[in-house]
């Protein structure tokens, strides 16, 4: 006899299966609080539209809502949506009908994730900026995060067979090189795989994707390009990169 019980997953899914509620979700993997009025413009819906998806994400458990006097900002519920929110985003781009929405015949556009190719020159632009370097929540992704990953695999302090992992050399690399500490114990993995939905291939997450990601924003390294998740390496970040990872220049990104 079948059970008549709510599915959970369906539930989150349907959450999901919107394509507002889904382009708030892409917007706030920069790690970010934006603002109601935000969103909704990012959206191009009413005000009041977006206020009924917000609460939708947010009793759902997807978003985090705090108020700032009379403003309304909502955020990631957490890194795990986060994770969750980018795999379903790489799913969506190998899933997909050519011609559709996320279909193989299709590249990932600025905010979507996995819409259509983009129609104008500025849309194109902010497209290309989006897969030479973005934050994926609060780690490094499109091709400087992917060359960065790399980079720390063939120096043997990342391990990638069988899960990610630090090596001892790359516990020590973070310590002394780098000058950043790594947060002891806690729920999340000290390193994981997260799969780029531009470069197909994974890029450090977990909590030392969050600490290169944060310090090389704290350093100047990396700098935000207008209101979403585009990045752009300084001379600063190229040198720093270079001198730490043998990065060179012309590892896909554009200088700031």
């Amino acid at each position: 006899m079948s059970s008549t019980a709510p599915v959970p997953l369906a539930a989150l899914a349907a959450l999901l299966a919107d394509d507002t509620r889904a382009r708030f979700c892409l917007a706030l993997l920069d790690g970010r609080a934006w603002s109601a009025g935000r969103l909704a413009a990012h959206a191009q819906v009413a005000a009041s539209t977006a206020s009924e998806h917000l609460s939708r994400l947010v009793g759902g458990g997807l978003l985090a809502e705090e108020r700032r006097g009379r403003h309304r900002y909502v955020r990631l519920a957490s890194p795990q949506v986060a994770q969750l929110v980018e795999d379903l985003a790489a799913c969506a781009l190998t899933t997909g009908r050519p011609g559709e929405p996320g279909g193989s015949g299709h590249e990932g556009g600025a905010g979507t994730g996995g819409a259509a190719r983009p129609g104008t020159l500025r849309a194109a632009g902010a497209a290309r900026a989006m897969a030479q370097a973005r934050t994926c929540y609060d780690h490094l992704a499109g091709r400087l995060g992917v060359a960065i990953t790399d980079a720390l695999t063939a120096r043997g302090l990342l391990w990638q067979e069988g899960g990610f992992a630090l090596s001892r050399a790359g516990l020590e690399w973070f310590a002394t090189d780098l000058g950043a500490r790594l947060p002891a114990g806690g729920r999340r993995p000290m390193a994981r795989g997260c799969l780029d939905w531009t470069e197909r291939r994974p890029h450090l997450a977990g909590s030392a994707g969050a600490v290169l990601c944060a310090t090389a924003l704290e350093r100047g390294w990396v700098t935000r390009i207008g209101s979403e998740r585009a990045l752009a390496v300084s001379a600063a970040g190229q040198r720093a990169l270079g001198d730490l990872l043998g990065l060179s220049p012309d590892h896909g990104t554009v200088p700031a």
